[in-house]
């Protein structure tokens, strides 16, 4: 025992190595496979090119990949995970890294890496269409959704993305019509009420925007064309033609008349007026038949509608002069709406108004060598076709019930009111043709002649004046026509006058009058009278007022032009200088003996030009003031003298050319 005990130890150390791979003393110190961090995160569309993580493996173990990692995500080179595709967070959010420590072919342990996926907007939305076309009635009432949120929404491969949509109109003034319902539910409502005439169809763009504002990057955006097709509805009566009134809504229907003569049964429908009774559909996209029928008024069943035309025809004869007033109905095909309007139908008797032709001559012309069935023209306009009509004055119904016929030639015939040859027309005459009109219903006849000529070639118009009784003019409308012409001429004649007068006169008198005789250049003004002449009456003393001092003019230095003389009628009149002070006119009631004070003016001694004008005070005794009024020059003077002759004292024009002297030797008292 004391052996075997003594052996253990030793045999102990084998059976450890053999159970654990190891001694035991080295157990404590054993090492495993690590990872600094287990979690990662990663934008998606990033391209991670360095190891996504370092793996500590200690010695004699190794790395591997484990079956629970995300196929082909990863990959490990030595001791380095690397990531080996590009993230996508719409595939895979969260990629998984199992890595398996092993020494040999035991796993010593399992390390977990994981890499979270980020999202990013990368996607752009997407419609199920491109162009879609969708049929709105036009009765379709307001805030009806027309298209469903399901039809018109987009998808996005961004999961977290909310779509903004937005509706632009392409068609304009669409967007009143429809709208959004919001802008994340792209279900399209109606606004507004429907016009199949003004608005058949509209087109918009459908936007779908990943992002809440436009600017923002990034962002992505769809588009998707939207066209809306409006279908007509029936909401309109039928509308009797023509309309008095109508605005695309509502028609004011016509009312309808006709005369018919008494006691006759016209074959042929009536000619109403304004027209033939005649109703279409109000919804004229729809335009469903009209079925016509008369619902009142028709006494005796005096009258037939047609159901399908509206034509109304005599189913008799009326025997006395009397109105009918028919209630004429017009439904549409499928009997949901219906209108009614007035026929009112006259009754007439036909008795003095007999049948007629609008001329009693006719004019012709046919060109030489025209083969038979040629129609004659008109000579008066030979570019149109010869009609000859007769009718009832009153009683157009009677006009269609008018046959014609030639009586008394066979080169000619009738097609209705046209005339054609019979014959081709091989010899250059003029021909005269008798036509006869009568009426299948009245029996009453009517005839006129018609002179045709055959000509080489057609004639040219001759206008209005074409003479006979086919002219549209006759020599006493010509003779009315030049009388009122002739007036009227007359008339602006002496307005012309009158004008010229009022306006001319004093040009035309100044040139038929005589001009007045020059005056001699040395004529005086015998007023201005010496000084020893003038007599003055004596006034009781009385103390002198100061003179009046006469305000001068400053000095002006000489012009450099006033060397030149100048022509007297090219000199601008000078102004007069005003005096200051000036004396006071003594009042006839002061005193017995008071006298008004007077200016006198007068020439002075020859080689002196000039004038003195002489100042009195108010008493007989006062000291005269004398100033002497001289022009520069001596050409101004000669102007202002000559001037002057023939005018009185107290000419303005005068007095307009005397200036004051600048030289005090000119001044006398």
């Amino acid at each position: 025992m004391g052996a075997l005990a003594l052996l253990w130890p030793s045999l102990l150390l084998p059976l450890l190595t053999v159970l654990f791979g190891q001694p035991p003393g080295t157990l404590a110190q054993t090492q495993v496979c690590s990872v600094n961090q287990t979690v990662f995160r990663v934008e998606e569309n990033t391209t991670v090119s360095e190891p996504l993580v370092n793996i500590f493996v200690p010695d004699g173990l190794h790395v591997t990949l484990g079956p629970l990692s995300t196929p082909y995500a990863f990959r490990i080179e030595g001791k380095d995970l690397f990531l080996n595709v590009t993230p996508d967070y719409e595939e895979n959010s969260l990629l998984q890294a199992d890595v398996e420590c092993k020494r040999g072919d035991a796993v010593v342990v399992r390390l977990e890496v994981f890499v979270a996926v980020l999202d990013i907007n990368d996607n752009a939305p997407k419609f199920s269409f491109e162009i879609k076309t969708f049929n709105v009635s036009e009765d379709t009432k307001v805030n009806t959704t027309v298209i469903p949120e399901t039809q018109l929404k987009a998808t996005d491969a961004d999961i977290n993305d909310i779509l903004v949509y937005t509706l632009q109109e392409v068609t304009p003034n669409a967007s009143k019509f429809f709208s959004l319902e919001g802008v994340n539910y792209p279900a399209l409502k109606l606004d507004q009420t429907l016009d199949y005439f003004k608005n058949q169809n509209m087109t918009f763009m459908l936007l779908a925007r990943d992002t809440w504002e436009e600017n923002v990057e990034p962002s992505h955006t769809a588009t998707a064309t939207l066209v809306l097709n409006t279908l007509p509805a029936d909401l309109r009566t039928p509308w009797f033609l023509p309309c008095s009134f109508t605005d695309g809504y509502v028609c004011i229907h016509a009312q309808y008349s006709a005369v018919v003569p008494t006691g006759h049964k016209l074959p042929s429908p009536l000619i109403m007026s304004p027209g033939p009774i005649y109703a279409v559909d109000g919804d004229q996209a729809i335009k469903q038949s009209i079925i016509y029928s008369i619902i009142a008024g028709n006494t005796d069943g005096t009258f037939i509608i047609n159901a399908h035309d509206g034509n109304l025809t005599m189913a008799k004869s009326i025997p006395s002069p009397m109105k009918f007033t028919l209630l004429i109905r017009a439904d549409q095909e499928d009997m949901a709406r219906y209108s009614v309007t007035q026929a009112i139908v006259e009754a007439r008797s036909v008795t003095g108004n007999p049948l007629q032709f609008s001329q009693s001559l006719y004019y012709g012309t046919v060109v030489l060598g025209s083969e038979a069935g040629t129609a004659v023209k008109d000579k008066t306009f030979p570019s149109e076709i010869l009609r000859i009509q007769a009718q009832y004055p009153g009683f157009p119904d009677l006009n269609s019930a008018v046959t014609y016929r030639v009586t008394n030639s066979s080169e000619f015939m009738m097609n209705k009111d046209i005339m054609l040859t019979a014959v081709p027309m091989e010899e250059a005459r003029t021909i005269r043709v008798e036509v006869e009109a009568s009426n299948t219903v009245t029996k009453d006849t009517a005839t006129a002649v018609v002179e045709i000529q055959v000509s080489e070639r057609e004639l040219p118009s001759t206008g209005a004046g074409e003479q006979g009784d086919g002219q549209r003019f006759s020599t006493v409308d010509m003779a009315v026509l030049g009388g009122v012409l002739g007036a009227l001429l007359l008339l602006a004649l002496i307005c012309l006058v009158i004008l010229v007068h009022k306006h001319y006169r004093h040009r035309l008198a100044c040139c038929s009058g005589k001009a007045s005789e020059p005056q001699p250049n040395g004529y005086d003004n015998l007023t201005f009278l010496p000084d020893h002449k003038a007599k003055w009456s004596p006034t009781p003393n009385r103390k002198p007022e100061p003179s009046p001092k006469l305000a001068q003019p400053p000095l002006r230095p000489p012009s450099p032009m006033s060397s030149s003389p100048t022509p007297p009628s090219s000199t601008p009149p000078s102004p007069q200088p005003k005096v200051s002070g000036s004396p006071k006119t003594v009042q006839a009631g002061d005193s017995p003996s008071a006298v008004r004070s007077i200016l006198t003016k007068e020439r002075r001694p020859e080689g002196e030009g000039g004038y003195k004008a002489v100042w009195f005070g108010k008493d007989i005794g006062a000291e005269a003031d004398v100033v002497v009024l001289n022009e520069p020059t001596a050409d101004v003077d000669s102007a202002s003298a000559s001037g002057s002759e023939g005018s009185d004292d107290d000419d303005p024009d005068q007095k307009k050319t005397l200036r004051f002297g600048v030289d005090a030797d000119n001044t006398y008292i």
